[in-house]
């Protein structure tokens, strides 16, 4: 098959025959034009793909950002919570303190009522609820750090108060029971001969509690030859007391105790010819006559 092209010009009719190579050219054309579109298509089609997938994720940040609100407000639900527990506490905290300074006299000189002057953030571009919260919490921390610095110095001055009264040495080492020996001269009850008693004798029933005669610190609790099982309290100021003869010890060596605190059971251990307790006070180790301790009022 063969193609004859007649072409019109000046000089009369020229006549041209294509060769099968230009009869391929159409061909080739639309099959470029079919490869062109099919890839437009393909990109199309990926766009549209890329478009649904963003739509889909933005979804999905859409519905974390619900879950996270809800979240956040059920924390902070929990927060206001906690600061309303805490500010009860603070208020009976203040409460308590006030009532132990107007005990100890001391309520001119402690008020817990009052706050100190805290700073605070700025409401803009922030959410007031949530600066409320906050504001409040610094609040209580300043309230608490105020407490505590007040209530350690008022328990500092109630303790000045009262260590003296508590040091303060009088009355009898026993609930019950009479002076048996004095303080001095005497016979000694084993050879009879003139000796310095260095302590009073107060005797009673084996087993009567004896008591702290002042506050102090334990020195001694233990076996000393001549006394027998002995308590050995210090007092501070270079005043000790001795209790001799126990039957039973009731505190150790390094117990803190407190004026009429029960320390031994009255017993005749030692150096001892029946149950009593031998009481002896020492003002810088040496022994003095106990019986102005015994016989003075309470402080």
């Amino acid at each position: 098959m063969s193609v004859t092209v007649f072409i019109q010009g000046r000089n009369g009719a020229s006549r041209w025959q294509p060769g099968k190579r230009w009869l391929l050219l159409p061909v080739l054309l639309i099959a470029a034009g079919s490869g062109l579109y099919q890839h437009s298509a393909k990109q199309i089609l990926q766009q549209q793909t890329n478009v649904d997938n963003e739509r889909v994720a933005r979804e999905a940040q859409k519905d974390e950002l619900i879950e996270l609100k809800g979240a956040t407000e059920a924390q902070l639900a929990m927060l206001v919570t906690h600061v309303a527990r805490i500010q009860a506490k603070v208020t009976r905290l203040e409460a308590l303190g006030q009532q132990v300074a107007k005990n100890n006299q001391l309520e001119d000189q402690f008020d817990f009522s009052s706050e100190v002057g805290v700073g605070g953030l700025s409401e803009l571009g922030a959410n007031i609820e949530l600066d409320q919260l906050i504001s409040d919490m610094d609040k209580l921390v300043s309230r608490i750090d105020n407490n505590n610095v007040q209530l350690s110095i008022l328990e500092t001055v109630s303790s000045n108060l009262h260590i003296d009264e508590e040091r303060y040495i009088s009355g009898r080492p026993i609930q019950k029971g009479w002076l048996s020996s004095p303080y001095g001269l005497r016979n000694d009850p084993f050879n009879g001969r003139r000796t310095v008693h260095k302590g009073i004798d107060f005797a009673g029933k084996e087993g009567t509690n004896v008591v702290a005669t002042a506050g102090g610190v334990i020195t001694w609790a233990g076996r000393m030859f001549g006394y027998g099982e002995l308590v050995e309290i210090d007092h501070g100021n270079g005043l000790r007391t001795r209790y001799g003869h126990n039957k039973s010890l009731l505190v150790t060596v390094g117990d803190v105790i407190a004026k009429g605190e029960n320390i031994a059971k009255m017993g005749s251990t030692g150096r001892s010819t029946g149950p009593h307790v031998h009481y002896e006070v020492l003002r810088g180790g040496q022994q003095i006559d106990p019986q102005k301790f015994v016989y003075r009022k309470a402080g």
